[in-house]
């Protein structure tokens, strides 16, 4: 069995549902120490991080991903059991194949490879890898990136391997991602019966006018990168479970995912002010869930789509679309950061799976990128 296949088995027979990490790391630094990688256990909280670098000098290649994975779901519905890796017709089953085992195992044995064939090369090569980007993502790569930041720890060329592939293997690389901001918004009203009109003050009524016009705000025209930025109400809530209640107050979830046209405060001042001017009793509860970034083309991006058009002989073709990834912590420390791994069609669905010829071809791309990197670029 090929060696790439055969760790990838090895990780998604662990069921390290979010946060746990369940041994993975552990297989990964094993093997990582026998190619002299200095490896850091980094465990906050209920979050096992591993951070491994080979090399002390720059430039710094960083592989980054997650052991962790969403949970199975109904065991009904799966054809195999989702922590029980299955082979069939060259695709490999199991929940975490493709988000994102398989890319940490194809990492690996690029890794391997390529200490192998240049036990001298330049640089440094490190791998951080969290169990904490499918939860909350508190005490995983952010975390992490911290500590590396407090002692000048800086990385200079980075590949998250989420699955970014959409019909075939490489054909999209992900150059940034659109930031997200979440609100939780409760408007108070004054709750009684529907029969006295006088004495109420309805929460759905006064929302109304104002969810409308944050629905339709024009926020950018977005960019050559972006998209224009997008406000999306998720639930509204209200009522006392009676027909002829008005209830006290309405609650209201909504996100945006903006391009780099916008920040944090712009969309806050801008948010309120408009529930503002419709005269709302409100108060709103954030989360921010990250920047917007993006890696302009340069040295990484060069040194990825050499390799991929080399591996699969085809132009990959950048993209910013998605949701966020753990790249929004890494890229503000100055990092170039992409994101590249196997086709997403099934990621956190039952009967999760990956192409396994792919994850094979994959190893081959990231060792073509070290190369070009850590041996091309510094002849």
């Amino acid at each position: 069995m090929n060696e790439v296949i055969k760790i990838t088995k090895e990780l998604v027979s662990r069921p390290s549902v979010t946060p746990k990490d369940e041994g993975c790391q552990k297989l990964l630094a094993t093997r990582l120490a026998q190619l002299n990688f200095n490896n850091e256990s980094m465990i906050f909280d209920d979050t096992t991080n591993l951070w491994a670098r080979r090399g002390t000098t720059k430039p710094v290649f960083c592989f980054a991903g997650h052991t962790d994975v969403v949970p199975a779901g109904n065991l009904s519905q799966w054809h195999t059991p989702p922590f029980e890796p299955t082979i069939k017709s060259g695709m490999l089953y199991g929940r975490g194949a493709a988000d994102m085992k398989g890319s940490l195992a194809a990492m690996l044995v690029a890794t391997e490879r390529f200490v192998r064939d240049y036990p001298d090369h330049q640089g440094s090569i490190a791998f951080l890898i969290t169990s904490d980007e499918e939860g909350p993502f508190i005490n995983g790569t952010t975390r992490v990136i911290n500590t590396l930041e407090a002692r000048h720890e800086k990385i200079d060329y980075c590949i998250v391997g989420e699955p970014t592939s959409s019909k075939t293997l490489a054909d999209t690389i992900k150059n940034g991602r659109r930031g997200s901001i979440s609100g939780e918004l409760t408007i108070q009203g004054i709750q009684g019966h529907v029969a006295y009109p006088d004495t109420v003050k309805n929460p759905i009524h006064l929302a109304m006018l104002a969810l409308e016009e944050l629905s339709n705000q024009h926020w950018d025209n977005g960019n050559e990168y972006f998209p224009p930025t997008s406000f999306q109400l998720t639930n509204i809530q209200a009522g006392t479970g009676a027909t002829n209640v008005v209830p006290s107050h309405l609650s209201a979830w909504f996100n945006l995912r903006f391009s780099t046209e916008l920040s944090f405060d712009v969309i806050i001042a801008t948010i309120e002010k408009i529930l503002t001017k419709h005269q709302l009793d409100f108060d709103i509860k954030w989360t921010y869930n990250g920047k917007p970034f993006i890696t302009e083309p340069g040295k990484l991006l060069t040194a990825t789509q050499s390799a991929i058009y080399k591996v699969t002989q085809k132009e990959a073709q950048l993209s910013t679309s998605g949701g966020t990834s753990d790249g929004r912590f890494i890229a503000p420390t100055g990092a170039e950061v992409i994101e590249l791994g196997p086709c997403n069609a099934t990621i956190h669905q039952v009967n999760e799976c990956v192409n396994c010829d792919d994850l094979i071809a994959l190893s081959d791309i990231y060792y073509h990128t070290l190369k070009v990197l850590l041996i091309d670029e510094q002849q």
